[in-house]
Formats: C-alpha cells, sequence, structure tokens
C-alpha cells in the first residue's frame, strides 16, 4: 500500500513538470477565444483529454509493442533516411505544430498596430481551440505516460495520478492566464518557451525516428539543456524588463531637470 502511495505522489509529481510546457500552451492558446468564454474552455479543454488519457494509457498498455514498430521507412541515401513508428509521428507532429503556432502568433504580435483591436478580431470559435487544447495535450502526454508506464504496472495507480495532474493544470491554468493577461510583455517570453518546446518535440522525434539528414542524425534535445536555455531566457528576460524600468526612470528625471 505504501509503495503503491508513494509511487502514485511520484507519478503527480512527474506530471505536474511535464506539464509545465502543456500548461502554458493551454493559457496561450485560450486567448483566442472570446473573453467570456476562456475559463469554460480552459476546464472543458482539459477535462476532456483527462478522459482520452486514460483511454490512452489503457491502449498504449494493450498495444506498447505497436506504437513502437516501425510502420515505414525512407531511405534516400545522403539526403534523408528515416524508420518511422506511430510514437515518432506523434511527437514530430506535435512539434511540428507548435513551431507554426509560437512563430505564428511571433510574427502577428510584430505586425501589430493595434494590440486590443486585433485581439478582438482574431476570437476563434470555442470548439476550434477546444479540439487543439485535447489534441496538444494528448501530444504532451504521450511521454508522460510512456514515463508513468516505466514506473509501474498499475493501471489505478496511473489512472489517479493522471487525473490528479489533470484537477491542478485546471487550477493553475486560470493563473497562469490571468498572470499573463495582466503582464502582457511575458507573452513573447511564453511564445519563445513554447518554441524551444516545439524544437525540443521535433528533436526527440526525429530521434525516435532515427532521421538522417545529410548523413548527420538527429539527436535530441536533452532535458537539462531544455530547462538550460528556459533559465537563460527567463533571466534574460527579468535583466531586461528592470533595466529597461531604470532608463525609464532615468529619462523622466532627465526630462524633470530639464524643465
Amino acid at each position: 500500500m505504501l509503495d503503491h502511495l508513494f509511487t502514485l505522489l511520484m507519478l503527480i509529481v512527474l506530471q505536474a513538470v511535464l506539464g509545465f510546457d502543456n500548461l502554458l500552451y493551454i493559457s496561450l492558446e485560450s486567448k483566442r477565444a472570446p473573453e467570456e468564454d476562456r475559463a469554460r474552455i480552459r476546464r472543458l479543454g482539459i477535462g476532456i483529454a483527462i478522459g482520452l488519457r486514460i483511454v490512452l494509457l489503457f491502449v498504449l498498455i494493450k498495444l506498447i509493442e505497436v506504437a513502437q514498430s516501425e510502420l515505414f521507412a525512407v531511405h534516400w541515401t545522403g539526403v534523408f533516411e528515416g524508420a518511422f513508428n506511430a510514437h515518432s509521428l506523434i511527437v514530430l507532429f506535435g512539434g511540428a505544430f507548435i513551431l507554426y503556432t509560437a512563430t505564428k502568433e511571433v510574427l502577428h504580435m510584430i505586425a501589430l498596430e493595434e494590440v486590443d483591436h486585433a485581439e478582438s478580431k482574431k476570437a476563434a470559435s470555442s470548439k476550434k481551440i477546444i479540439a487543439l487544447i485535447v489534441l496538444m495535450n494528448l501530444v504532451f502526454s504521450f511521454d508522460s505516460i510512456l514515463s508513468a508506464m516505466a514506473l509501474t504496472d498499475n493501471f489505478v495507480v496511473m489512472s489517479l495520478a493522471i487525473v490528479a495532474s489533470g484537477v491542478l493544470m485546471i487550477v493553475l491554468a486560470d493563473r497562469v492566464s490571468e498572470f499573463l493577461a495582466r503582464n502582457r510583455m511575458y507573452e513573447v517570453l511564453g511564445l519563445f518557451i513554447l518554441f524551444i518546446v516545439g524544437v525540443m518535440l521535433v528533436t526527440e522525434g526525429g530521434h525516435l525516428a532515427h532521421i538522417k539528414l545529410a548523413g548527420n542524425e538527429i539527436t535530441p534535445m536533452t532535458k537539462t539543456t531544455f530547462y538550460f536555455v528556459i533559465a537563460v531566457l527567463v533571466l534574460t528576460d527579468i535583466v531586461q524588463s528592470r533595466y529597461q524600468k531604470k532608463l525609464l526612470q532615468a529619462r523622466k528625471l532627465a526630462m524633470k531637470e530639464g524643465l
């Protein structure tokens, strides 16, 4: 009993850590919905994803060998080579989609003339956003479920961990979204973190598929490298924000002295 309890706590922590990038995606994606629907969309999207995660867990337990079995291969010697299975295709698709989303939003921000007016124009349908949140939640959950399966083979324990982490995401999603709404400057930081997440998933998917480009095999971005890059981005943003505030204060002081 104590072993199962300890494993459950470990799995909840694991799901929470691995779910950070998922939470960030949900918060940024839900901003495209009408303001009055955002909280409901986040809760509904995560709720549906929790149920589908449990289904995915059950399927993976039964069909883990199929998910890891080769579906097709490409052999263009010296140009492009790879052996693809279901796992690698899901990870590659998820990473590519996140890269596309982050790049599109960054370019949109650069092109903005009036922020509030642009946000009101780009409101998307609730069903589409919920579908994207559920889809990407499943992409993000694939590796976390495989990691959980490495710790235990108890379906009930893994299911409880998924539900607990999902409830935690529902609670934190609103807070993260509110923080980004109050501190608009951090949206850019969030998008670049999401971009790095996309790069990590694409390299991981490429490694799983043993992809070689011009004879060079793709190596996955390690978790250590990922967290180091995130830490550098966050520290750079903090230093830049404080430096900018000092420059503004110095400019105001110079203007007062000039008067």
